[in-house]
């Protein structure tokens, strides 16, 4: 727990730069707070006044839509479910020295498994349906997942550019699968798949609120990963193929079968990201992306690679998005301030230099190996 403690030090207050920076941008987008900067020397009192103001209620607003109320609370944990699952998927390949960025397309083939059984046998138990259609998510993100693996393992190519690639090769395909009579509901031709039989559907957790048992699946998997990867044999040949591939295979480990196991198991848990999402809120197939696999790796940057971090920042994440509506409308302060809070931390979690600069923070030695990263740019 000390270990781990010190791991996160440097991503919490890699958020906390983040904020303040946020913050900067939030006060010099403000049109008033602009002009009341501009003639700073007239009246340093009033610009000061109102940035403080500016920021503060920004921050406030977010806060209250996304832990001010029972409604507020249950949507960050909705928007947190498919999040965790998502970055336990990019920490998990982390770990085996892979950067899976095709995220979004295992969980597109997660929401097509999930859908088709969803909708398949509408008169089948609830009991048997809903593990049924999260098994065929899983299943499908797994074979997504397996692609890049294999041609990692067998070929070299590289994961990044395979996952890449797979994405929008997911995306095309949910396209044209929308256009099948199997999938398109019955009297539509927009790209509308048929909706998930009630029998499918994730119950919620409270009948007046969306949260659903989705959230607690994934925090029993989250878990199952930590057991894996520190408590088994497999986790250990992950940790060890991502810290050196080359000693691991010195001491008779399989490392090409490390990295198709581990891809599998990643685009599993992102296809289980897609089939919560899809039997939890969704219910139905449209096009698109999700933007879940996107943030889950920021997710795995900002968690360190570890199940127990990434918990604490899918909450992170989800609060962000849960409370950026109500920012928006409390405030008029632009949504996309929320993205740009993200890309802060990330940045500021790429750069740890800087932020024990910022902070003063020591480097004990013992950090400089903390949280493992992909080694597959050839370091």
């Amino acid at each position: 727990m000390k270990r781990l403690a010190r791991s996160l030090l440097v991503p919490a207050l890699a958020l906390v730069a983040a904020l303040l920076v946020g913050a900067l941008v939030i006060i010099f987008t403000d049109p008033e707070t602009l002009r009341a900067w501009a003639s700073f020397t007239a009246n340093p009192g009033r610009a000061l006044s109102l940035s403080w103001t500016v920021a503060s209620d920004a921050y406030i607003a977010l806060f209250k839509g996304s832990f001010g109320s029972r409604y507020a609370i249950s949507e960050t944990l909705v928007n947190a479910t498919p999040l965790l699952l998502a970055g336990l998927s990019v920490g998990l390949a982390f770990r085996a020295g892979l950067f899976n960025i095709g995220g979004e397309g295992q969980i597109l083939a997660g929401f097509v498994g999930a859908v088709a059984v969803g909708f398949s046998w509408p008169t089948m138990p609830a009991i048997f349906h809903i593990p049924l259609a999260l098994l065929a998510g899983a299943a499908a993100g797994a074979a997504w997942g397996f692609i890049a693996g294999f041609l990692k393992a067998k070929t070299g190519a590289h994961e990044v550019i395979s996952t890449i690639m797979l994405n929008f090769i997911a995306l095309s395909g949910v396209n044209y699968l929308l256009k099948s009579d199997f999938f398109l509901r019955p009297g539509r031709n927009d790209p509308i798949s048929k909706p998930v039989a009630e029998t499918a559907e994730l119950p919620t957790l409270t009948g007046d609120l969306r949260v659903h048992l989705g959230i607690l699946i994934a925090l029993a998997v989250a878990w199952l990963i930590w057991w894996i990867l520190f408590r088994t044999t497999i986790g250990f040949e992950f940790r060890s193929v991502g810290t050196n591939p080359n000693a691991a295979a010195y001491a008779g480990m399989s490392v090409a079968g490390t990295y198709i196991l581990a891809m599998m198991m990643a685009g599993a848990l992102t296809g289980l990201a897609g089939a919560t999402q899809m039997l939890g809120i969704k219910k139905f197939l449209s096009p698109g992306f999700s933007g879940f696999g996107f943030d889950a790796i920021a997710l795995a940057l900002l968690g360190k690679s570890h199940p127990g971090g990434i918990v604490l920042a899918s909450i992170l994440f989800g609060a962000l998005r849960a409370g950026a509506l109500t920012m928006q409308a409390s405030t008029s302060t632009p949504i996309d301030i929320i993205v740009v809070i993200q890309a802060l931390v990330i940045a500021f979690v790429a750069a740890p230099a800087l932020v024990r600069a910022m902070f003063r923070v020591k480097l004990r030695r013992s950090d400089e190996t903390a949280g493992v990263l992909a080694k597959g740019w050839g370091s």
